[in-house]
Formats: structure tokens, sequence, C-alpha cells
């Protein structure tokens, strides 16, 4: 079996519990795991101002995967990109007329800026648990789109998210990446930037082999994540199409899912 030279794990439902959290155990074996010299990469769709400072927390210091791969950037040390897709503004603008027409909540991400056109509850709820700032923009119909990271649709009817996804998917086919984060989420970016891409990016950047890279998620936005890795991890709760991909279906995140898979993986001696 080849040793495995690069662990990439998304954060929500993956490293983080629901109250935005890693267990003692899971900040543990990432930091063993990261002082024997394994590339541990956090591979997220958050932005990198909330991800940079988790990476902190977390002890580490490996470039962050942002955006659903839409950015790849340095945080320890200096703040170099090295690989980033912006949404072609064209295309981004359609986009928000179709979520005006529809009345749904987007947020807006400007060169790692987030922006909303109003207040709302859905904005404060998601700021305040993950201690973001926001900028209120009103009507963003002529605003500079130049620099857009990405749209993230918010509401809480997930099967209104669940149709807008197929619906938008279909409609950007070969335009955008189009994707649910969560069950409340969905999320609009350039058709490049999927968390796929951004590790095969990393890798070729390190001299690593897919089958040297194991990856953990949650979510059905990480199947390309999972695709990318020599060893394809689906948490215990996990959705089931990123279960069917999976290689093996691990521990629940409020079980130290991460740290078992890794336990099974890579060494017992980094989970303690």
């Amino acid at each position: 079996m080849n040793k495995i030279k690069m662990l990439v794990l998304d954060i929500d439902g993956t490293i983080f519990k629901k109250d935005y959290t890693a267990s003692e155990r899971v900040k543990r074996t990432l930091q063993n795991l990261a002082n024997d010299g394994i590339k541990v990469v956090l591979c997220t769709g958050r932005m990198y101002a909330a991800t940079k400072f988790i990476a902190k927390e977390l002890g580490l210091t490996t470039p962050v995967i942002c955006y659903q791969g839409g950015l790849v950037k340095n945080f320890y040390e200096d703040s170099k990109t090295l690989c980033e897709k912006t949404m072609p503004t064209e295309i981004a603008r359609e986009v928000i007329k179709d979520l005006k027409a529809r009345n749904v909540f987007f947020n807006l991400y400007i060169n790692d800026v987030l922006m909303v056109e109003n207040d709302s509850p859905l904005i404060r709820q998601y700021v305040d648990a993950r201690n973001l700032s926001y900028k209120i923009i009103g009507n963003c119909d002529n605003l500079d789109l130049k620099g857009l990271n990405k749209i993230l649709a918010i509401d809480d009817d997930t099967e209104l998210i669940a149709n807008l996804q197929n619906e938008m998917s279909k409609k950007y086919k070969d335009k955008l990446y189009v994707i649910r984060s969560t069950p409340r989420f969905c999320e609009f970016s350039s058709i490049d930037a999927t968390k796929g891409n951004a590790v095969r990016f990393l890798a070729d950047m390190w001299n690593i082999k897919k089958e040297e890279i194991m990856a953990c998620g949650d979510q059905d936005n990480d199947i390309e994540m999972l695709l990318a890795a020599g060893i394809k991890v689906a948490m215990g709760n996990a959705t089931e199409d990123l279960k069917k991909i999976a290689d093996y279906i691990t521990e629940t995140v409020d079980n130290d899912g991460v740290a078992v898979a890794v336990s099974k993986f890579i060494g017992e001696k980094y989970a303690i």
C-alpha cells in the first residue's frame, strides 16, 4: 500500500460538528500528521477569510482550498494566491437575474468580500455561525463583478434548493459549476472551480500521486474531491450519493470519523 502523503478534508460536517468546533482528538490527529510531514489540506466552499482562521486554529501551514476549488491560497507566512478561477461576469449577471426572479436570497463573494443586496435573518445567521463580516450593497445590477469568487443561494426550504440546483445545473451546463454544499445552500462558481481540480493542482505542485492522496467529506460538493484521491472516505453522516463513490464509510463527525479513517488508512499512531 502506498504511503499517504496528502490528506484532503472538507470542514463542515467532516472536521466541524454542528456547533462549528472540532473535537480534541481530531485536532490532535491533524497536528500529528502535519508534524510528520503529511500535507493536511482544508478543502471547502467557505471563503478564504473564514478558512485561514480555521487552518491556524488547527495548527496547519499548508495552502487552503476555498470556494469549492475556485481559490488555492497560502495563509502561512505569506498570502500568495496559487490558483484562482473566478466567475464570468456576464453569466454571473444572468444567475443573479434568475435568483431575483425566484425571490431567492443570495450572497456574492467578490475578491473575498461577502456582499448582500439587503440585510436578512438568513445572512445574519450565516455570518454569526462563521464569525464573518458582510457588506450591504443595495441593488447589485450595476455592480462591478470582476473578481467574483462565487454566488451562494440560501433558503430554509431544502426542496426549493434541491430543485434550484437541478434546474440551474442543466441551464448552465458546461458554463458554471452548480452544486449543493448543504441542503440549504446552492453554489454557483466557475466551471473549473471544483474541489477535484484544486486537489490535482496541489498534487501536481508537490509531485504527489493520486494513490498517495486520501480525501474525506460529507456532502455532494465533495464528490469531485473524493474522485481526485486514491482513498475515498465518506463520513457516516454523508449524503447517499457521496457514500456510493466512497471506498470506506467512516464514523460520523460527532464520533471523530476523520480520526477513525486516519487510524485505518494512515496509521493508528496519529489518531491517539
